[in-house]
């Protein structure tokens, strides 16, 4: 999540793949579109959700950097450990 004080920032499908092509993660439609559905427990991959308005899945982009940069983090610290 942003910040406390700042304002979010929802970006859908499209935008979040920028993001992460941004980041070096590099994903096709089809993938993006799989972390947005609901799996078969009825969860989601990333948290997406459907905006009220428009009726497309958003994601806020904090949110999306930090679940990556968590699992980075989390990995570095298993590498450490051996």
């Amino acid at each position: 999540m942003s910040g406390a004080g700042s304002i979010p920032c929802y970006v859908d499908l499209d935008q979040a793949r920028e993001v992460l092509a941004d980041m070096g993660v590099e994903l096709n439609e089809r993938q993006m579109k799989r972390a947005a559905d609901k799996g078969p427990n009825g969860s989601r991959k990333l948290p997406f959700f459907v905006d009220p308005i428009d009726g497309r899945l958003k994601i806020e982009k904090g949110t999306l950097v930090k679940i990556y940069r968590e699992l980075q983090i989390e990995a570095e610290n298993k590498y450490g450990r051996k």
